[in-house]
């Protein structure tokens, strides 16, 4: 079953004649293995004409939320594709496509994608031009949670590093080791990672487990570590910024 983004009684998602009312909760730690395989498919708040929708990334979700209350941003509703299209991203503007037509048929005006350009090559642009959709910033998540003008400073300093966020250290194996062969062929670690030099890790909170788990990626990976806090970097403005 999806996870219930609200926290409470989990409820059918809406159907196009109506939406499906709620409050902003929290993820259960087992709702993150749902995210990357089908997302949430459900709305957060109830599909009216004065709500934004949001239609991220699984893989933001806890973020998103957590931007949402702090900002007690009762306007804005959440709804979120599967993170495993991190890896497809030539799937992820048909997805957006289909949510956003599933978002207006259902009550919103108004639709935010909460996705960078995340190896679409400039093809999820086109698509939210024509629908006149604004989306997140930069080229992707790593660009925005280190600040635009961060990122794109470091410029060829980062040029052979392989970078993780939260959601990403906590789910190494299933986004990323696993989806490669590396848990069946070790030998292909060269042929995917030779061009590496370091890990770094971009973290959103301060959580000693994803920080110990994440220099144990570097480890296994054999390659040198660097931990960036970043916080929420530019993503927090842009969803905190959404109106109708």
């Amino acid at each position: 079953m999806p996870p219930d983004l609200r926290g409470g009684e989990r409820r059918a998602r809406p159907s196009r004649k109506g939406g499906r009312a709620g409050r902003i909760g929290e993820l259960r730690p087992n709702d993150f293995d749902f995210l990357i395989e089908k997302g949430a498919p459900a709305y957060t708040l109830a599909p009216t004409p004065d709500r934004v929708c949001v239609i991220a990334c699984g893989a933001l979700a806890r973020e998103i939320l957590d931007i949402l209350a702090i900002n007690r941003l009762e306007h804005v509703a959440l709804t979120c594709l599967p993170a495993k299209l991190h890896n497809t991203p030539q799937k992820i503007v048909p997805e957006m496509a289909r949510a956003i037509a599933e978002a207006r048929a259902a009550g919103f005006t108004s639709v935010f994608c909460g996705y960078a350009d995340c190896g679409t090559g400039g093809l999820l642009d086109a698509l939210l031009e024509k629908e006149g959709v604004a989306r997140l910033p930069g080229a992707h998540c790593y660009a925005f949670f280190s600040g635009a003008e961060a990122f794109t400073a470091r410029g060829d300093l980062d040029m052979r590093s392989f970078f993780l966020t939260d959601f990403l250290a906590r789910h190494f194996d299933a986004l990323t080791f696993r989806p490669l062969g590396l848990d069946r062929h070790p030998e292909l670690r060269d042929a995917y990672f030779g061009a590496y030099e370091k890990v770094v890790f971009l973290s959103q909170a301060e959580d000693p487990d994803l920080l110990d788990r994440a220099r144990a990626i570097a480890a296994k990976l054999g390659l040198e570590f660097e931990h960036r806090p970043t916080g929420y970097g530019d993503l927090s403005a842009a969803i905190a910024d959404l109106r109708p």
